[in-house]
């Protein structure tokens, strides 16, 4: 990473996470289900990106608000020390518990709590000029921030003013999909240099269940010389840039959390980038990310820095090709 400013910025959504599992079918309304394992961990997708830059040994600048309640300064005390400006708001702390299923699934109950208060207002002010070309922003959980949402077009006019890539993951909006929302997010994938999103939500911006096809349609949005990355889970993910396709595979992993799984690609894959990789070392730099950070449980396991020498082989791979 550059020594003379943080390469990498992440704005959106952080709250905090309760993880249970496995649970193997709906339990009947008035019933107990005792659970087997258990976390409570600072999450969001901002706050699961920034903490996988941590555990891979890099740098990022974390923007984003917490309640003003005991589970907010929880958050501060737990993103601490991650290059972290995080603002209060006046509303108890957004809070998701995450059930893990038994065959792999996951299911979320989300409090709408503090995001809904978050707008670019809390944020702007500690915008800062992009350290050098490579630089890059990092825009996630949308969805979840209803003001701040509204305000993505000058957000990331300002974010290009000030000489940053912008990089895209929408994620699923709690509403789904519609036509609307589909116009809104194609405006945004429009003005951004990477978009990162997953077979399901590609195929429901591309209105098609035939992923190739939707694929095509998605990739029509994009500006000259932008990727789209489309995280296909187990098997890996796909990149498309320019009209060149690359495929990466994930490593086979036995996994029991699957839960930040693309938040922890995104890390892996940026910091790529921003050191110089190409489409098929950075989607394989992601893939490497995502499966050895998610096969921990608990998370907090991990040391910050414990997975430093991907990133130190990556730059070395990068500096060598050059």
């Amino acid at each position: 990473m550059a020594t003379d400013g943080l390469r990498l910025t992440i704005i959106g959504d952080i709250g905090v996470d309760l993880v249970l599992g496995p649970i193997s079918g709906w339990p009947q309304p008035g019933t107990e289900t005792l659970m087997e394992r258990s976390e409570l961990r600072a999450g969001g997708s901002a706050g699961n990106a920034a903490l996988a830059v941590s555990y891979l040994g890099g740098q990022s600048r974390l923007l984003s608000v917490v309640g003003s309640d005991d589970f907010g300064n929880w958050l501060r005390d737990q993103l601490g020390g991650l290059g972290a400006s995080l603002d209060v708001c006046d509303a108890p702390t957004t809070v998701s518990v995450g059930l893990i299923h038994s065959w792999g699934e996951r299911t979320f109950f989300t409090t709408r709590g503090h995001l809904e208060k978050f707008s670019y207002e809390h944020i702007r002010n500690r915008l800062l000029p992009a350290p050098d070309s490579a630089s890059i922003a990092l825009l996630s959980g949308v969805f979840l921030t209803p003001r701040l949402r509204t305000q993505y077009p000058q957000l990331i006019e300002d974010l290009r003013a000030l000489g940053y890539q912008v990089a895209l993951d929408t994620n699923w909006p709690p509403q789904n999909w519609s036509a609307a929302l589909r116009a809104e997010a194609g405006r945004w994938i429009s003005k951004s240099q990477h978009v990162l999103l997953n077979e399901l939500e590609v195929s429901s911006l591309g209105e098609s269940e035939d992923l190739n096809v939707a694929l095509e349609r998605v990739t029509s949005l994009l500006s000259p010389g932008a990727t789209l990355i489309v995280k296909v889970g187990a098997k890996g993910a796909i990149g498309v840039q320019d009209g060149r396709r690359v495929e990466s595979p994930a490593p086979a992993v036995t996994i029991f959390d699957t839960i930040g799984a693309g938040d922890s690609f995104n890390a892996g894959y940026l910091l790529a980038r921003i050191a110089g990789a190409n489409l098929t070392d950075a989607l394989a730099a992601g893939c490497n990310s995502a499966s050895n950070i998610i096969r921990h449980f608990p998370r907090r396991s991990i040391c910050r820095g414990e997975l430093a020498g991907f990133t130190r082989a990556l730059h070395a791979a990068v500096l060598e090709e050059s």
